[in-house]
């Protein structure tokens, strides 16, 4: 007698991976400290599943980062919701983000912002990202490839920027970048130990807050990590 197989959660569809999906939901987001109804409402409407590679499809939605390539991460859930919520996004806003990776965190973006730019240096992820996000209707994300510390000073001022790589301190020419009460979330710090940080423009004065430890890849670039470095 041959027995059915049990498909692999990398098989699923959309709506299949719902189960896994709300649980990340109401159990990583709501349980913590994630408030912000439309923060909640992105993260329920992007499928991070699409963004993750067949071999760990399976895990897209457990609490944790992933591989993607080039030695880089898709971040975990929660933080991905927590540094869009420091953003307090409105929805008129023009965005920066600095490191692409998959492309998640931009798609998040692309539902709370009017438009997205975001870098990233590795010519391969930007491409794959820039297909998935075209792949789910995505028109006011635009992929560059490129060094992400430099930010986009042809697309500013941005209302929010957000950084998703470790810098060894806050580059001024992103906070250069940033429009009048704009804010700016970025990791800062080395591979031991790294602090997520809220910045905001006040005229020509800029003022910073510290959130929560982190730890993400590090921010390469003219104003990031140099190899010897980290």
């Amino acid at each position: 007698m041959f027995r059915k197989r049990k498909r692999k959660l990398n098989e699923l569809t959309d709506s299949e991976y719902q189960v896994e999906w709300q649980r990340m939901i109401e159990d990583h987001l709501r349980k913590r400290d994630i408030r912000d109804p439309r923060v909640l409402e992105a993260m329920s409407a992007v499928p991070r599943h699409r963004f993750v590679s067949e071999e760990h499809r399976h895990l897209a939605y457990v609490d944790g980062p992933l591989p993607i390539g080039c030695g880089q991460t898709i971040s975990q859930p929660y933080i991905v919701a927590l540094m869009t919520q420091m953003l307090n996004l409105k929805g008129g806003e023009n965005v920066l983000e600095v490191g692409t990776g998959s492309g998640y965190q931009a798609a998040i973006l692309g539902q709370l912002a009017r438009q997205v730019y975001t870098i990233e240096r590795h010519a391969s992820l930007a491409q794959q990202a820039e297909s998935v996000l075209q792949s789910l209707g995505y028109q006011n994300v635009h992929v560059v490839v490129g060094d992400g510390s430099l930010g986009l000073p042809d697309k500013a001022p941005f209302q929010a920027i957000i950084v998703t790589a470790a810098a060894p301190k806050v580059p001024q020419v992103l906070l250069d970048q940033l429009d009048q009460d704009g804010r700016l979330v970025i990791p800062v710090g080395g591979p031991s130990y790294q602090l997520l940080e809220r910045w905001y423009r006040q005229g020509d004065q800029f003022v910073s807050e510290e959130l929560t430890p982190v730890a993400f890849v590090p921010l390469r670039g003219k104003w990031g990590w140099k190899n010897e470095g980290w």
